[in-house]
């Protein structure tokens, strides 16, 4: 647990949060300033800041939270359907530094857009670039 962590706060109960589901690894709760009716947070229990700093095991967890949450917070929302994603680290937008997945209610009239814009302009990459990109990452793992 982090002191100045709002959502380690909410997990401790110190902090009011709309729970939506508790296990012993993951707690969801509505976000405050949802962007949709519904706009629910998945977070690890204990604080990591990003998905690298999550265990396998852990990780299975969340997504696990996220995979059976999803289908209940888009029928509570009577949704047409939802993102699912997560900011990883500052530069992705991550506001809490506390790794949360957001499930966020979408609809057809809704006048939101494909999470392919969140990265603003696309960039140009020629095959040579996409097979080195795809190389690296490879050799990564």
């Amino acid at each position: 647990m982090s002191n100045d962590c709002p959502f380690c706060g909410i997990v401790a109960g110190e902090i009011p949060g709309r729970i939506v589901f508790e296990s012993d690894d993951v707690t969801a709760f509505l976000d405050a300033n949802p962007l949709a009716p519904g706009h629910t947070l998945v977070v690890p229990n204990d604080h990591h800041e990003r998905l690298t700093d999550l265990s396998e095991e852990l990780a299975r967890e969340v997504f696990a939270a996220l995979h059976r949450l999803t289908p209940a917070v888009e029928a509570a929302a009577d949704a047409d359907g939802s993102n699912v994603a997560f900011n990883n680290g500052p530069a992705a937008g991550q506001e809490v530094p506390h790794l949360h997945g957001h499930i966020i209610p979408r609809f057809d009239d809704d006048g939101g857009a494909p999470i392919h814009v969140v990265a603003g302009d696309r960039p140009d990459l020629s095959e040579d670039d996409l097979d080195a990109i795809a190389e690296e990452i490879r050799d990564a793992r």
